[in-house]
């Protein structure tokens, strides 16, 4: 079954990490087993505290979900050795209706493709040229479905030389007078005799017997018998030739499994080939690839947690399917190409969905998973002091609580003591729940930082500021904000470079410092956002 991702946003928080590992959880409770979490970004301290406490690893780390050519349903053809007969290969392609196979060595890697091309024109050149050099004599007993009559220490392992048919008629004026021959013959003890006292090659008998007396003289010569008749055995000689000798080698175009789509299709459009090989991490041939399997690419299929904005979600979003989108956040601007399942409610934070979807479908969450959903309620709603906080946050956080037999209070005083340790740098501060936002034309940053001490962050002013404008100059922003909120003062010291003007004039905030305590504001969502959008909308 292909995976179904189930991702969060960029610089994911400890909501948007948890609501993909819980929504996982129920999936796969409930028997669908292709759901997997995954994460768009570095996992925080205050996440990984929480991850830590209830004994969790962080989902899969993942940067797009750009069509890859693993999501392709490309051919999976028989994949032939470089040893074996042109025959073989013919036969392998009239079976499958294929006109290319690949062609590996003996540990997967690719050696070449042949294509039904090169075996006709390869044999088009037999028609003037008879000629073989160093075939196998194995190959010749399998394609001519015959038995070695003699061979002897002298006999080589690989026969050369013209190809010639014996005709009965021919003795005066034989069609071949050389050793360096490989004769065919039918049931003509002369002709036979002639060819061994030549001493030539090889001789093929077809549909005939050897008396035991000739047989005797000879000597280095290579003796095969054959079922078949001579017109037949002078075609399949020549297609008892190894196909490395005829396959295509040099310059090959060839694509990975993790390619993108995007860059196979400028490479199909600058080559000429009719199909391509495709290997896997380890160089190893799996299948081939042609241009009409590029019209339909199965899209890789996602769920977006705790988010509904294009510039917040994962990279190359236009090439998936969007399956189900579950959020407590405005309404963006994501498009689909099919009606989907979308659950938006006005809560503060979106495990505080998933778990009543738990109770929709009477299933128990593991304690673990309970004492996980509860941390991350509490980390969204600022232990229920944001704005955003409903009574339903409280109940289900406190439902969570009981059924993983923590205290609320312990899981605050852990998550909120996390995000400002005196060993981080201020960018890493700044990125850990980032986001960017595209507001009426403007594009913006808004950063938040939960803290029980916010004075101790405030000596940092200055390196806040210096690295929010190089942040702001680097990502071609009009504005970068960070809040700095306090759980203990219930505000936000609003900290803002670029368009300071609209940022005061939003806040009612007085003079020029670009730093400011703004009282009972502590949602990023529902207090700061709103505020801005009023002013650029």
């Amino acid at each position: 079954m292909d995976t179904i991702y189930i991702t969060g946003h960029r610089n994911p928080d400890t909501d948007s990490i948890v609501a993909a590992m819980a929504y996982a959880a129920l999936q796969n409770a409930m028997g669908n087993r292709q759901y997997q979490a995954a994460r768009l970004g570095q996992i925080s301290d205050e996440t990984q505290i929480v991850l830590d406490r209830f004994g969790f690893q962080p989902p899969r780390l993942i940067d797009n979900v750009r069509t890859q050519v693993r999501d392709l349903d490309y051919d999976t053809p028989p994949t032939l050795s470089p040893a074996a007969a042109i025959s073989r290969a013919w036969e392998t392609m009239q079976g499958g209706s294929l006109s290319i196979l690949p062609v590996a060595n003996e540990d997967g890697t690719l050696y070449g493709t042949l294509s039904a091309g090169d075996v006709a024109g390869y044999d088009m050149t037999t028609v003037r040229n008879p000629r073989v050099e160093d075939i196998p004599v194995f190959n010749l007993i399998s394609v001519l479905e015959g038995k070695l009559l003699h061979e002897s220490a002298d006999t080589p392992d690989l026969v050369s030389g013209e190809v010639a048919i014996a005709l009965p008629a021919s003795r005066e004026n034989l069609l071949f007078s050389s050793p360096d021959s490989v004769v065919i013959c039918g049931d003509q003890p002369d002709m036979v005799e002639r060819a061994l006292d030549l001493q030539v090659n090889c001789v093929v008998i077809c549909q005939g017997e050897v008396p035991p007396e000739l047989l005797e003289r000879a000597g280095k010569t290579c003796v095969i018998s054959t079922p078949i008749d001579a017109y037949q055995a002078l075609r399949l000689i020549f297609h008892a030739l190894p196909i490395a000798r005829v396959c295509k080698s040099q310059d090959l175009v060839c694509f990975h499994l993790d390619d993108y789509i995007d860059d196979v299709q400028n490479a199909v459009l600058e080559s000429r080939f009719r199909a391509y090989p495709i290997l896997d991490e380890e160089e190893k041939v799996v299948g081939m690839l042609s241009r009409y399997h590029l019209l339909r690419p199965r899209r890789k299929r996602v769920v977006l947690v705790d988010h509904n904005e294009k510039s917040q979600s994962v990279i190359g979003l236009d090439q998936a399917d969007i399956l189900e989108i579950i959020d407590h956040h405005r309404l963006a601007d994501i498009q689909t190409t099919n009606p989907i399942h979308v659950r938006n409610e006005a809560v503060g934070s979106t495990n505080t969905i998933i778990a009543e979807m738990y109770q929709e479908k009477g299933l128990l969450p593991t304690d673990k998973m309970a004492g996980l959903m509860a941390a991350a309620i509490v980390s969204d709603t600022v232990m229920f002091k944001s704005p955003t906080c409903t009574q339903r946050d409280i109940d289900i956080a406190s439902r969570m609580a009981r059924i993983a037999s923590v205290k609320l209070e312990d899981l605050g005083q852990a998550i909120f003591s996390a995000a400002c340790g005196d060993d981080k740098t201020a960018e890493a501060m700044l990125k850990t729940d980032y986001k960017e936002f595209h507001i009426a034309g403007h594009n913006l940053a808004v950063s938040q930082i939960t803290t029980m001490d916010s004075d101790r962050l405030l000596k940092r002013l200055d390196e806040f500021l210096k690295i929010m404008a190089e942040t702001r100059q680097k990502r071609g922003l009009q504005s970068v904000v960070l809040m700095i909120t306090d759980v203990l003062l219930e505000g936000t010291q609003l900290l803002f470079v670029g368009d300071e003007d609209t940022i005061r004039q939003a806040f009612g905030i007085k003079g020029e410092e670009n730093c400011a305590f703004l009282p009972k504001i502590m949602s990023r969502k529902k207090q700061v956002i709103p505020m801005l959008s009023a002013l650029w909308g």
